[in-house]
Formats: C-alpha cells, sequence, structure tokens
C-alpha cells in the first residue's frame, strides 16, 4: 500500500487579490491532513476490469473507474467534476506521454479537515485531496516529483474542475509552512493547454510533461521563516462556499462602476503583499502587524465596493476578541464564515483569548503550521 498525505492551509493575507494573475498572497500549511492510500486492484478473470475510489468526501462513500477503450482515461459512471479523478488523469498523463503502462488500483482517502461531523472548516479540503492524490498517484506509478511539479499538476486537476481559484491553498499544501505565492497567468496556461476559445497560436501549445516543466509566467511559490509571532485559529462554525464568494465578488467588481475601485484594491494589495513578505523575512513583529491590519482594512473596503459581506459578524467577534487580548486578526480566506486568524506577539494570553473566543461561539482550532521534513511551529 502507497500512503500520501497533504495539509491543509489558511490564508494570512492577500485573499482575492491573489485570484488576478501576478497577484501575491500569504498562506500557512496546517498540521490536519487528507491522506490517499493505493492498493495495486486485484487481477482476475474480469472482462471488464475496473478500479475504486472510497473517500467520506462522496456523498455515496465509493465511485468505481474504468479506461476509456480508445486511450486508458480514468472514467467514472456518473460524469461529474471531481478533483480525485481529475488529479489521477492528470498524473496518468504523465506516465502516458512517458511511454508507461497503466495499471488498475484502488484509491482510499481520508480527511482530518472537517470537525468530526462533516462540517468542512474552510482548511482546504478540495486542494489538499488534489495534491495528496498527485502525489499518491506519481508514486504508485514511480514518477519522482517535486514540489513544483506536484502544484502545477496540482493546479492543471483543479483548473479542469474549478477554473476560478487562484491555487494559492494548492502552493501552501504543496511547499508547507509559510509560504508567498504569486498567481500564475491563466490564460497563457489554457493557451498551452489547448483549452477550446483559448486560441494557442502557432507553436503554443505543449505536451503535459513539457509544460510542467517550463517556467510559468508571473508564477511564484517560495518558503518564508516562520516569525516570532503564533499562530491562533478560530472557527465560526459557518461553512462558506469559496468559489460562490469569489465568483460574487468578480461579478460586483468587474462593472464600469465598480472597475476603478477594484484596480485600486488590487494596487493597495500589493503594496501590502510586498511590505509583509519583507516583514516576514525580516521577522518584524511591528511591521507585520500593521500590514495584516491593513490587509483586513482592504477586505472590508472590498465588502463595500461588491457588497458581499466578507467579515461576517461572528468573524469581526472573533477580531475583536483577539485585538483586546494584544493579538493582530483577521478573517482567512473568502470569509463569509469558516475560520479567522490571530497572530499573537510574545508575552500574550492565548489561553484568555481562546477562551473568550469559546465565550463567544467561536470554536478555537488545535493547529499548528506543520513544514513537511521539518518540526511543526
Amino acid at each position: 500500500m502507497i500512503s500520501q498525505s497533504a495539509p491543509g492551509k489558511l490564508y494570512i493575507a492577500g485573499e482575492y487579490a491573489v485570484v488576478e494573475p501576478g497577484h501575491q498572497a500569504v498562506l500557512v500549511a496546517v498540521d490536519r491532513f487528507i491522506t490517499v492510500r493505493i492498493t495495486q486492484a486485484e487481477a482476475g478473470g474480469s472482462a471488464d476490469p475496473a478500479g475504486h475510489i472510497s473517500s467520506t468526501l462522496y456523498e455515496a462513500q465509493s465511485l468505481t473507474w474504468y479506461r476509456r477503450p480508445e486511450d486508458g482515461v480514468v472514467m467514472v459512471d456518473k460524469q461529474f467534476n471531481d478533483y480525485v479523478v481529475s488529479a489521477i488523469r492528470m498524473v496518468e498523463q504523465m506516465v502516458r506521454e512517458a511511454g508507461g503502462p497503466l495499471r488498475y488500483f484502488d484509491l482510499d482517502v481520508s480527511s482530518e479537515l472537517d470537525d468530526g461531523s462533516g462540517h468542512k472548516l474552510g482548511l482546504g479540503s478540495s486542494s489538499a485531496v488534489t495534491v495528496a492524490t498527485v502525489r499518491a498517484v506519481a508514486r504508485f506509478y514511480g514518477l519522482a516529483l517535486d514540489d513544483m511539479a506536484v502544484y502545477k499538476l496540482a493546479l492543471l486537476a483543479t483548473d479542469a474542475v474549478q477554473p476560478i481559484g487562484s491555487g494559492g491553498d494548492i502552493a501552501a499544501s504543496s511547499f508547507t509552512g509559510w509560504v508567498a505565492y504569486t498567481s500564475p497567468d491563466r490564460a497563457w496556461l489554457h493557451r498551452m493547454r489547448g483549452v477550446p476559445g483559448m486560441g494557442a497560436g502557432p507553436g503554443e501549445s505543449a505536451g503535459l510533461s513539457e509544460l510542467v516543466g517550463m517556467d510559468w509566467p508571473l508564477l511564484s511559490i517560495r518558503r518564508l521563516p516562520a516569525p516570532s509571532l503564533t499562530l491562533n485559529v478560530g472557527w465560526t462554525g459557518s461553512p462558506a462556499s469559496t468559489p460562490r464568494l469569489v465568483a460574487d465578488v468578480q461579478a460586483h467588481t468587474r462593472g464600469a462602476r465598480d472597475a476603478a475601485a477594484y484596480t485600486a484594491f488590487l494596487q493597495e494589495s500589493e503594496s501590502c503583499l510586498s511590505a509583509l513578505i519583507q516583514a516576514l523575512q525580516e521577522d518584524d513583529g511591528r511591521e507585520i502587524g500593521l500590514r495584516i491590519r491593513e490587509g483586513r482594512r482592504l477586505l472590508l473596503g472590498l465588502t463595500r465596493t461588491s457588497g458581499i459581506v466578507i467579515e461576517t459578524p461572528p468573524l469581526r467577534r472573533l477580531v475583536e476578541i483577539a485585538q483586546e487580548h494584544g493579538a493582530i486578526a483577521k478573517s482567512s480566506g473568502a470569509g463569509g464564515g469558516d475560520c479567522g486568524i490571530a497572530l499573537c506577539p510574545p508575552g500574550t494570553d492565548a489561553a484568555a483569548m481562546r477562551s473568550a473566543w469559546e465565550a463567544a461561539g467561536i470554536q478555537p482550532l488545535d493547529l499548528h503550521v506543520h513544514v513537511h521534513g521539518g518540526a511543526d511551529s
């Protein structure tokens, strides 16, 4: 059996702006995981061999998959968008391009990215399951992938299912630790992949293996040093849909009336993130605090521009309580529910802050920053 895990993530700053190509965000990977296990499917005399995928993420708990006769591409009984199936297809395309044989296998997914009763915590389960599947299937076929190749395959797999995301959560899950991320040029990627309607010019399209080996325009992913501030996380108990919120915000900021405000938001976010990344590299707690507060202010302004509530009343209360205890806080990710973060300077009474969160109906989460191949912090 092969087993590979990928961590969940939290945004520190840069939400919404990072959806636009070339814009930055800072994220962390956290020590809750999705694990994918693969076993070779038993050989038998069946004329119609099949593999199986089992997961609590599925309403039906399991899927049966087959291969398309003409090219061996994985197919499932019901045609629906699925991150696991997309990740399998992406890795197996690499195998086919290298001339390797395809095999049947059974795949099992287990998740720690919920509250134990099935309610997602907003830690990026879709991205984590995609990254874990890419790693597991690649290992099954003996493909050696570095973190950047894992990110690229996982991004292409998720893009085939839900193309609206920035890929920041995939970067955090792939690289782990504190991550500075700049989103790639999606239009270029679509042209290189030959996506219908994108109009690839002569010599522009590329095979998958070639594309994974290329430098992608605008893309940047780098690990940052962990600051002296301690991360604390609170969950509001209200799951939110990131794709829906991002789509709603974009729909409300594309009109002529709001275009100037949205452009200003992007420019200010870029300036804020550049300063935040510099402060993290220098472990300048005061400057980190200023930039986190600025990031919150920018999101509140985006709410006024778009009319979409990002910082809900429970998230606002989470921030207020953290500030009362001397921490720096904001919502994390798309907002509308889910989690908020608090960065606590040395000497902060984090236990008192977490108790106050609980009294306000906010559940503190026992999370730490996860670094693969290294210690958590």
